[in-house]
């Protein structure tokens, strides 16, 4: 009987089509590979989406600045109040095959969430952040990317 072929790990496939990983060792794994926080933007405008697309248009947004929690950090940190923003990662997705993007634990657990999508491209992702607030550090894992089964 011949040897069954060695299969990669799916994480390692997909982690193939994304660029501008962080750390691979510490985003690669078992469920998928997660994202990281790149940028919050605080939407300003409204944006306009009507039923032919002839009068679509972006909203305006503003970047939510940065603070070094200590003088001596190397990164800075988002604080966020209660509300809706949009976030980008610092990945972006090659090819045309869809994934299925989460919502991180360590989020979801401190009551942030964002939408699961099922998409092909990693555009700006809204976040709830609840009455508390949170505190994101730059390049912070938010979403954890897997393939579509």
């Amino acid at each position: 009987m011949a040897d069954a072929p060695l299969r990669r790990p799916v994480s390692d496939s997909l982690s193939d089509r994304l660029d501008g990983i962080v750390h691979e060792p510490t985003q690669v794994h078992d469920g998928g590979v997660d994202l990281t926080l790149d940028g919050v933007y605080r939407v300003l405008a409204p944006g306009r989406v009507d039923f032919g697309g002839g009068e679509l248009a972006p909203p305006d947004l503003e970047p939510v600045p940065t603070t070094l929690r200590n003088v001596d950090d190397d990164y800075e940190w988002w604080h966020l109040d209660a509300g809706t923003y949009l976030v980008a990662y610092n990945e972006d997705l090659t090819g045309d095959a869809p994934v299925r993007l989460q919502v991180r634990e360590a989020l979801r657990t401190s009551g942030v969430s964002h939408p699961t999508l099922r998409t092909a491209s990693l555009d700006p992702m809204p976040l709830t952040v609840p009455t508390g607030g949170i505190r994101l550090k730059e390049n912070a894992r938010i979403t954890t990317a897997s393939p579509v089964e």
